[in-house]
């Protein structure tokens, strides 16, 4: 009485707030006629999962599963997908109708792709997923992967992953970040799938290292991601609105104040520039610097007004070469340069990071047509004359904009 029966947990409910007394009497439910008539023991690891809510987070390959309140065949494509997630298409899964019942039972057995294509779906249909414990599987699951990155750490895994720490994995975190990047610019899925994964490894080793320790594990890095997700979108997750992007940012940032005062910091006590990352690289840490000043009001009126400031400081870089002043006063004056520039990528919607990294691109493409034009010509950069080089740097030029 007690299993996928909502009436009775109603019941449950109501009748002592109406002063009934309820007596609930043991009924044989569909279970036990699964565990019958497809064979196999709960006790091996048994979950069931209602379709009309199934999500994918639910699914353990590692345990039998029923899926009851299949009613029809939208609902058994809507289970199909999510099955999909995790299996593959031509998996083998079980449809039972009525079963246990006389001359109306029917069990079929199907691969997944083929599970909505059934007909006679109705109140007394499920859908029964084999376990199963092959790798395979298992290494779709975030629970294998956090399993593989303890035994990694543990006495008996790796040398070289159980000497590492924070710090000497910094540099690796760094890297692959840069390498998950260079996929997007290339438009890669495949290489980005596989630079995710090293990416996700050094969170998954950071954290693994912290749970050694005791004071957190990945779970907890989880956990407070949604938490923070959940309340920095009060327009998705609260009562909220926000019409455009503009104002879904407006909300992030005042659920940002809220977060800090909470904390006990006093957000109009911080400095504007505060949440800037230390270790930002320069040109990146000048644009969110400029940014964040200028929501203040301490900025420039116009990209005009910006590169009037760039001349400004060319010239004032050229004055430090011809004199001839110190290193560290051309250092200084170069920095200043490179600051305004960045101001004026701001003020035409441009990232200068990824500005620099189109014109570096564009710079690699040209350089290796002079090299593969002079290698033609049985020639190398080494053995070519500047005037060579830039004659053929132009006909790159040409070429790109025949494309």
């Amino acid at each position: 009485p007690m299993v996928a029966e909502s009436a009775v947990s109603q019941l449950r409910q109501r009748c002592p707030e109406e002063g009934i007394e309820l007596q609930i009497l043991g009924g044989e439910s569909f279970l036990d006629e699964a565990f019958v008539r497809l064979g196999f023991d709960p006790i091996e690891g048994f979950q069931l999962l209602d379709a009309s809510g199934i999500r994918s987070a639910q699914l353990q390959p590692e345990l039998h599963t029923l899926i009851g309140q299949v009613y029809d065949s939208f609902t058994a494509s809507e289970t199909k997908l999510c099955l999909m997630e995790l299996y593959p298409p031509e998996y083998e899964v079980v449809v039972g109708h009525a079963l246990g019942v006389e001359n109306e039972e029917n069990i079929v057995t199907v691969p997944l792709y083929e599970l909505d294509r059934l007909e006679g779906y109705g109140n007394l249909s499920l859908v029964y997923v084999p376990a199963n414990r092959e790798e395979k599987l298992r290494n779709r699951t975030f629970a294998r992967l956090h399993e593989i990155v303890d035994i990694l750490r543990s006495p008996d895994g790796c040398p070289w992953d159980r000497e590492q720490t924070h710090e000497s994995l910094r540099k690796n975190l760094i890297e692959e970040t840069y390498e998950v990047l260079e996929t997007i610019d290339e438009d890669d899925p495949d290489h980005m799938k596989e630079e995710l994964g090293d990416l996700l490894l050094q969170i998954m080793l950071h954290s693994q290292m912290e749970e050694e320790l005791g004071t957190f594990d990945v779970f907890d890095v989880i956990e407070g991601l949604n938490d923070k997700l959940i309340f920095r979108h009060p327009h998705v997750f609260g009562d909220k609105n926000a019409n455009d992007a503009e104002e879904a940012l407006i909300n992030w940032e005042g659920m940002k104040a809220e977060e800090k005062r909470r904390k006990g910091v006093k957000p109009e006590e911080l400095s504007a520039l505060s949440g800037v990352p230390r270790d930002l690289p320069a040109l990146m840490k000048a644009y969110k610097l400029q940014k964040k000043a200028s929501k203040v009001g301490f900025d420039w009126d116009n990209a005009t007004d910006c590169l009037a400031k760039v001349r400004e400081e060319i010239e004032e870089l050229q004055e430090a070469i011809d004199t001839d002043a110190a290193a560290e006063d051309q250092i200084l004056e170069l920095g200043d340069l490179l600051f305004a520039v960045t101001n004026v990528a701001r003020f035409i919607g441009a990232d200068p990071e990824e500005a620099l990294t189109r014109t570096n691109r564009k710079f690699v493409r040209r350089f290796q047509y002079i090299e593969q034009s002079l290698r033609a010509k049985g020639m190398s950069v080494e053995d070519s004359s500047l005037e060579e080089m830039e004659e053929l740097w132009q006909e790159a030029k040409t070429e790109e904009r025949k494309v």
